[in-house]
C-alpha cells in the first residue's frame, strides 16, 4: 500500500503446487465476508485512546464482574489480562491503523486474485480472466501463484491484527460500511462492493530508482518517476483481447503497482515500530513487516520482466525495453538488491536498508496520502477518508514509553 492490515494459533501449511494451504483458526473469522456487519460510530472509533486511561482499563467494561464471581488474581493471570496490562494506548492506535491498512490491501489484492490469480478455498471469489492472466504470465509463469499467496498473506495480517486487538480488550477495525465502489465488468470479477479503485491509478514507480541509489528519502532526497503511469487501470475494466497491447499494458501496470504497495508496507511497519512500547506488539510489527519486505522483493524482480509496450495518446503509457537498460546501474532490471545508502547519520558508512523508515517519510499519515494520491480511493466517501486519516494521525502520534 502498500502504499497505502487472532489470537495466535499455529497454521499448518503445505506446499503442493506452490500454494499454501492452512487450517484456519476461528479467530480469523473477523471481517470475513460472510460475517460482516455494518460499522457504527466509526468516527468515534477513530479517536486516539487518551493517555490518561490506565493500562488495565482496556479490560474494564468487557470483563466487569463482581468480586464474588471471580477473583482479581485469577483474572490477572489470564493471557488477555497479561497482554492488556502492558499494551499502551499508543500501541493500540498503531495496531488499529495497521489493521485498516491490511483491510485495504486485502481488498485490492482480492480484486487482483479474482482476475489474475488462483481462486480456491484459501482465496475464494471470482473465476479468473484468461486474457489478463496470460498477460501477467508474460512476466513470469508463476504470477498467478504469487498473486494468490500475497492475497492470502494480506488477509492473514488483517485477521490476526483484529483478533489481537480483541484479545487485549481493544476495538477491532471494521470498514465494511465503506465497501461501495464498483467492481470490474470483466469476466471473472465478482460484482460486489469494493473499498479500493484499481481503474484509475497513478502508480508510484520512484521506488525502482530509490533502491538502486545511494540516496535515502529520509534525508530529503526526492526521486523522479521511473515510468509515468497516470490514471491507468491495473485490472481490465471490461473484457479485452488476449495478446493485445492494452491488456499487456494493464498487466505491466499491475506489476509495478504490486511492488509499489509492498515497498510502502515495508517502510510503514519499519517506521511505526519506532513508536511501540509493548514487546509483543513490537514482535507483531517486525514479523508482519518482514513478510511485506519479502513480498516487495518478489514484485521488484517481476516488474523488471515487463515487456516493452506503448499505449499512445493522452492517457497512454510507455514501458521501456529493459534489455536496452543493461549496463545502466540506475535502471538495470536485475539489480534488485537494496543498494547501500545513507542511513541514520551521513557521517556513518552507507548501509543496505529499507528506506524510508522515518515517521515523516514513511509513517501512517504518509501512507494514507500515498494511498489517496494514487487514486486508490477514487470515488470513496469523505467519511471514509476522514476515518482513515484519523486512524493515521493517532498512529503517528504514538510514542514509546518505558
Amino acid at each position: 500500500m502498500a502504499l497505502l492490515f487472532k489470537v495466535a494459533s499455529e497454521q499448518t501449511r503445505c506446499d503442493s503446487m506452490g500454494m499454501k494451504t492452512s487450517n484456519e483458526p476461528a479467530a480469523k473469522d473477523f471481517g470475513k465476508p460472510e460475517s460482516r456487519h455494518q460499522a457504527e460510530n466509526l468516527e468515534s472509533r477513530a479517536k486516539p485512546l487518551k493517555t490518561s486511561i490506565s493500562r488495565r482499563s482496556f479490560l474494564g467494561k468487557s470483563f466487569a464482574v463482581g468480586a464474588g464471581t471471580i477473583g482479581a488474581g485469577l483474572l490477572a493471570n489470564t493471557p488477555s489480562a497479561r497482554a492488556a496490562d502492558d499494551v499502551t494506548p499508543g500501541d493500540v492506535n498503531i495496531l488499529r491503523f495497521l489493521a485498516a491498512a491490511e483491510i485495504i490491501e486485502s481488498d485490492l489484492w482480492q480484486q487482483y486474485n479474482e482476475l489474475g490469480g488462483i481462486q480456491d478455498s484459501e482465496v475464494p471469489g471470482g473465476s479468473g480472466n484468461e486474457a489478463y492472466t496470460e498477460a501477467l504470465e508474460v512476466l513470469d509463469e508463476d504470477m498467478p501463484v504469487y498473486v494468490h499467496d500475497n492475497t492470502d498473506d494480506e488477509f492473514s495480517h488483517w485477521h490476526f491484527l483484529n483478533a489481537f486487538l480483541v484479545s487485549v480488550g481493544a476495538q477491532p477495525v471494521d470498514l465494511d460500511a465503506f465497501r461501495t465502489l464498483p467492481s470490474s465488468a470483466a469476466t471473472g470479477a465478482q460484482q460486489i462492493g469494493r473499498l479500493t479503485n484499481l481503474m484509475h491509478l497513478n502508480v508510484d514507480t520512484s521506488w525502482y530508482l530509490r533502491y538502486r541509489s545511494g540516496h535515502n528519502p529520509d534525508f530529503n532526497f526526492d526521486f523522479p518517476q521511473f515510468i509515468n503511469i497516470s490514471n491507468r487501470p491495473a485490472i481490465p475494466p471490461t473484457d479485452l483481447p488476449a495478446g493485445s497491447d492494452e491488456i499487456q499494458a494493464i498487466a505491466n501496470t499491475a506489476a509495478f503497482h504490486f511492488a509499489a504497495i509492498e515497498q510502502g508496507g515495508s517502510s510503514l511497519y519499519s517506521a511505526l515500530a519506532l513508536g511501540v512500547t509493548n514487546l509483543r506488539v513490537l514482535r507483531i510489527l517486525l514479523g508482519i513487516g518482514g513478510a511485506e519486505v519479502n513480498h516487495f522483493a518478489i514484485w521488484h524482480d517481476k516488474a523488471g520482466n515487463a515487456p516493452a509496450v506503448t499505449i499512445p495518446g493522452s492517457g497512454g503509457v510507455r514501458f521501456p525495453d529493459f534489455e536496452t537498460l543493461n549496463g545502466n546501474e540506475a535502471k538495470q532490471n536485475n539489480l534488485i538488491m537494496p543498494e547501500p545508502c545513507t542511513f541514520i547519520d551521513p557521517a556513518l558508512p552507507v548501509c543496505s536498508v529499507i528506506r524510508p523508515s522515518s515517521i515523516a517519510k514513511a509513517g501512517a499519515v504518509r501512507a494514507f496520502h500515498a494511498f489517496s494520491g494514487s487514486g486508490l480511493f477514487s470515488g470513496q466517501s469523505q467519511a471514509f477518508l476522514n476515518f482513515i486519516s484519523s486512524l493515521a494521525n493517532a498512529a503517528d502520534a504514538a510514542r514509546r514509553t518505558l
